[in-house]
């Protein structure tokens, strides 16, 4: 028997934006709201389904150094420019973290600094 991922927990500032930012770069709704954090995920599915939710908890301290951890998101519906695009008018922004400009893939930083990079090939949507 195996494990698999089925919430991934972030210390945010302010849950309700990155909850707002995190549901449209995803596509994730809304599951639960409580005092400390908001729950998002895949419509239709909730906790335990085939993509895990996203928790983002309050008491975030604010980005410090890197994370040891970072999400990597790739297109599922268009190409990586018009997802660039799309993301950077959700409120992403462009993260420089000492890339040469050959990469195949765009680092970002979503709107409390936490980086994550766009990648270029595209997969198909979870149904």
């Amino acid at each position: 028997m195996a494990c698999r991922i089925s919430e991934i927990v972030i210390d945010a500032r302010d849950p309700e934006t990155l909850a707002r930012f995190w549901s449209g770069v995803l596509g994730y709704v809304e599951y639960r709201r409580e005092p400390d954090g908001i729950e998002i995920g895949p419509p239709g599915t909730g906790f335990g389904g085939p993509q895990p939710t996203l928790v983002l908890g309050t008491g975030g301290q604010g980005k410090a150094a890197k994370l040891p951890l970072h999400l990597d998101v790739s297109p599922t519906d268009r190409d990586q420019d018009a997802e660039l695009e799309r993301l950077l008018e959700l409120g992403a922004k462009r993260a420089d973290v000492g890339q040469t400009g050959d990469e195949s893939w765009h680092v970002l930083q979503d709107p409390e600094g936490n980086e994550f990079c766009l990648l270029r090939t595209r997969v198909d949507p979870v149904t």
